[in-house]
């Protein structure tokens, strides 16, 4: 045992639902086993799990559907730090999942739904995940070849960073995003935030969006106060920029100059500024926390004690969308790490040394593409300007959260078999009394 690990496995439990009495108390265990790091979804998503299958539990003690249950418990503030949320808007998840998924024609007698002689289960789980922000300095530079270049030291580990600086600089500058070039992974640039917790965007965008508008704000001082040039002793904000073009607010990009002329007139090789965004403000005052619903169905072969996953909606109250493309993406890959948190993946480990004895993905079971169905995704759009300027929160944890419990859920629907040790193992599923 060389030190301690914990995950804040109990922090969705006093502020996911609307109940005056809630203690959430968490113990450590000492192991004899490697000291684990995390991967994604710390905390929430094993807290999540056993919260949302008691919830699923009890709906079940009350012959409740299991999403009327959560809207009756619908918790309108955090009650559990006593402050409004920054936005919220849960219902919304519920509701349209409900639809898109077809929730209503839901029979809640176990093993009762049945399609193509296999035996069909119904799940449904709440994900959330704080939003959070912390410090990252980014420049940017406006060049004389026309182009804008963006640096920052943090990374893009597949999530698509890169696309988002890029917007953001094409967005406050006007210049074309095939004209933009992002600097990344580099210690010489400025420091950026590491890749976790669900915060690199929010950290980012407010860094982007001063240094770009700080950038463009010394190049339209160049344009006024440079002899010849057509804007010369203009008030600066008559202008603006647009395509990478100067011109007077109002009139057409075209009446204007290529910023690179302007610079060329100065003979400067380019305008550059530098910006910093603080850690998360509003954090005392508001809770912040992006939401969303999972729906999902499971078929179930009592004669071989088959299961599969057969169909899966998600919608998410994520903030601000910066990019649909990718952070639809960052759903789905969420999602299918859930299943394979449900369904396939355990570590075993030897009890002689506490030594893991499936290290490798022969022996390590994950999800395959056979093993995943089309997964709906629909992402919200409603900014959270608590945040950061442009109303985005982080999404590439919250996908996980809350996947396990709704695959639980949906199994018992099917078998009548409560799962509450992952993962489902047929094992679990050759107690079921449903028949075909």
């Amino acid at each position: 045992m060389v030190d301690d690990y914990v995950e804040r496995c109990t922090d969705p439990t006093p502020m996911l639902y609307s109940c005056p009495n809630v203690t959430a108390v968490q113990h450590l265990v000492h192991l004899n086993v490697g000291t684990p790091t995390p991967m994604r979804g710390p905390g929430t998503t094993p807290g999540l799990f056993a919260l949302e299958s008691a919830m699923d539990e009890l709906a079940v003690a009350l012959n409740m559907d299991p999403l009327q249950l959560r809207l009756q418990n619908y918790a309108d503030r955090d009650e559990g730090k006593s402050v409004p949320w920054s936005s919220k808007h849960l219902r919304e998840c519920y509701e349209k999942g409900a639809e898109r998924f077809g929730w209503s024609k839901r029979n809640p007698q176990v093993g009762s739904m049945r399609k193509d002689g296999k035996v069909l289960g119904w799940g449904m789980a709440t994900c959330t995940w704080p939003g959070s922000r912390s410090t990252a300095d980014v420049r940017v530079r406006l060049l004389v070849d026309g182009t804008a270049r963006v640096s920052c030291a943090c990374q893009d580990i597949g999530t698509g960073t890169y696309t988002l600086f890029a917007q953001v600089v094409s967005d406050k500058t006007g210049i074309p995003m095939d004209k933009v070039q992002v600097l990344l992974g580099d210690s010489d640039l400025p420091p950026g935030p590491t890749s976790g917790g669900s915060a690199a965007t929010a950290t980012v965008l407010p860094a982007i969006s001063q240094a770009a508008e700080q950038a463009k704000e010394t190049l339209l001082k160049v344009a006024v106060g440079t002899a010849k040039s057509p804007f010369q002793g203009a008030d600066l904000k008559s202008l603006t920029i647009t395509n990478g073009r100067v011109h007077a607010q109002g009139k057409s990009p075209e009446s204007g100059l290529p910023f690179s002329e302007v610079l060329a007139m100065r003979r400067l090789s380019s305008v550059d500024a530098q910006a910093r965004t603080e850690a998360t403000e509003n954090s005392k005052q508001f809770s912040i926390h992006s939401f969303g619903a999972h729906f999902c169905e499971v078929e179930f072969d009592p004669g071989i004690a088959r299961l599969r996953v057969t169909r899966w909606v998600t919608v998410l109250d994520g903030g601000r969308i910066m990019n649909t493309k990718t952070g639809r993406s960052q759903l789905l890959g969420g999602v299918v790490m859930g299943i394979g948190m449900g369904m396939f993946e355990e570590t075993i480990y030897d009890v002689r040394n506490g030594h893991p004895i499936n290290s490798n993905f022969a022996d390590y079971i994950v999800p395959t593409n056979k093993d995943i169905p089309d997964i709906d995704v629909t992402l919200l759009d409603y900014p959270d300007t608590k945040l950061n300027d442009y109303g985005a929160r982080g999404i590439g944890e919250i996908g996980l959260t809350g996947v396990a419990s709704a695959l639980t859920s949906a199994t018992y629907h099917a078998t009548g078999v409560r799962v509450r040790k992952l993962p489902i193992r047929i094992e679990d599923l050759l107690t079921s009394t449903v028949a075909l």
